[in-house]
């Protein structure tokens, strides 16, 4: 195998998807790094959506329900919710459709939103992962028009004769040309062209409220003109500094925390002369050498998901119970379909804290010897039952995680003869050539086993 070669691809599939098994590593490394791009292309062409029969009862409207009903739907929505949020984590444990799904995860928090309706959810979610590497217009008109999008910036609220900003704000601010590129009064002609936006009641069709919207001129990024909210996306798409705030977020993602501004640059121009298209951007920037830079590997902190299905995939685990793994993205600060707040979650350093940390050292090994972990995690304010379970003390806490890896799987992919050396090269991303003699002498145990778990509750093993 090709030392060099077999490190490049090994950072291309952590970074555009979530890890590597032995075998597919060697066959690869008899290629080239553009064929390795090449096929975790064609192999995100065939992926599955989000496809939860969620048998949700007929709802009517909320004046209509008792306060029993209102009650009890909410808690089969709950439900139904955490069902999609593990349903997504299974899917990204197994596919081969990697690179689909890692870009899904960006678009989930670059469009982060919270809904309590499941349908609306997974709607958005196959939305996102549709359009995950088509084009950045299409995608971003399409998410526009969902009720959960709709609701969460309360554009159901924006009428003609009482203007709504937040939709038209958080359009400009998170989604796509970033704070200092827009004036508070093309926030109030946006949220005037966004009037009348919304969706019918207790269905996931976006709806034009004919009566609601504001047909008057409007002067928006020094443009008039009546303009609509599908108006307001392609002057926004107009300016180039949509393209570099989107090249910047998806650089942070993929390459570094610290940004290189010319690599950015190099990104955006090509982004925006390519009128927004993203699978033709991913490939520039996978293709790209500076990708594979020395630092640019093994030197970001891998986000909760990341880190959990990443550690799925390489050791084939199968849970049980999969509302652990509800748990275990609670336990280190990162719930699907639960961001924060609009603005998604911070990444970067901001994933480790004190009350992370030590789970982040003691998941590995306790998904890979079947133990038993204390999970208080990160309780949501909005789950009553993690509440109602934090209130009746620590004993309640103690979870049995019911993992199974697969070690015969993982063990029958490496070579007969695989020294420490070339196994610490495959487990851990960082290049350890300085430290790798001393944390060679110090691995103990007699299997395979035994020093992978070792490796694996290293820092090193936190990073990507």
């Amino acid at each position: 195998m090709d030392q060099a070669t077999s490190r490049k691809i090994q950072h291309l599939y952590s970074r555009a998807g979530f890890g590597i098994s032995y075998s597919t590593l060697a066959h690869l490394s008899k290629q080239s790094v553009a064929k390795a791009v090449k096929q975790l292309f064609e192999e995100s062409d065939h992926y599955h959506e989000l496809d939860l029969d969620m048998d949700l009862p007929a709802v009517k409207g909320r004046e209509e329900m008792s306060k029993e009903e209102r009650k009890d739907l909410a808690k089969i929505f709950r439900e139904s919710t955490r069902n999609l949020n593990t349903r997504w984590m299974l899917m990204m444990s197994t596919t081969k459709a990697q690179l689909r799904e890692k870009m899904t995860l960006f678009w989930h928090g670059h469009f982060a939103c919270r809904s309590i309706n499941p349908a609306y959810n997974q709607q958005l979610n196959n939305i996102l992962r549709n359009n995950a590497l088509g084009n950045f217009k299409d995608l971003l008109i399409e998410v526009a028009k969902t009720p959960a999008m709709l609701a969460f910036l309360n554009n159901q609220q924006n009428k003609k004769d009482q203007p709504n900003e937040n939709f038209a704000r958080e359009l400009m601010e998170l989604f796509t040309i970033g704070r200092g590129n827009y004036t508070e009064d093309d926030v109030k002609q946006a949220a005037r062209a966004f009037t009348g936006w919304g969706f019918r009641p207790l269905t996931t069709d976006f709806f034009f409220r004919v009566n609601q919207h504001d047909f008057g001129q409007k002067v928006f990024m020094g443009k008039t003109g009546n303009f609509d909210g599908t108006d307001i996306i392609h002057i926004i798409l107009e300016r180039k500094e949509t393209a570099q705030f989107i090249c910047k977020k998806l650089y942070k993602f993929f390459v570094n925390d610290q940004v290189d501004t010319a690599r950015v640059n190099e990104l955006a121009n090509f982004f925006y002369s390519n009128k927004y298209e993203i699978g033709p951007l991913m490939v520039k920037m996978f293709s790209s050498d500076w990708f594979y830079d020395d630092e640019n590997v093994g030197t970001m902190i891998k986000s909760p998901v990341d880190f959990i299905v990443s550690m799925n995939r390489q050791f084939y685990v199968s849970y049980e119970n999969t509302n652990m793994l509800m748990f275990l993205q609670r336990a280190l600060g990162q719930v699907l379909f639960f961001p924060p707040n609009v603005s998604g979650w911070a990444g970067g350093k901001n994933w480790i804290d004190s009350s992370t940390l030590m789970y982040r050292l003691k998941i590995p090994s306790v998904i890979l010897n079947n133990g038993i972990i204390d999970l208080p995690g990160k309780i949501d304010p909005d789950d009553e039952a993690e509440i109602a379970m934090m209130k009746k003390g620590p004993t309640q806490l103690q979870r049995k995680i019911q993992a199974t890896p697969d070690w015969d799987k993982f063990s029958a992919e490496l070579p007969n003869k695989m020294s420490k050396d070339e196994l610490i090269d495959f487990i851990l991303a960082p290049n350890l050539e300085k430290e790798k003699k001393a944390l060679i002498s110090d691995l103990n145990g007699k299997s395979l086993k035994d020093i992978v778990v070792q490796l694996v509750s290293m820092p090193e093993y936190q990073l990507t």
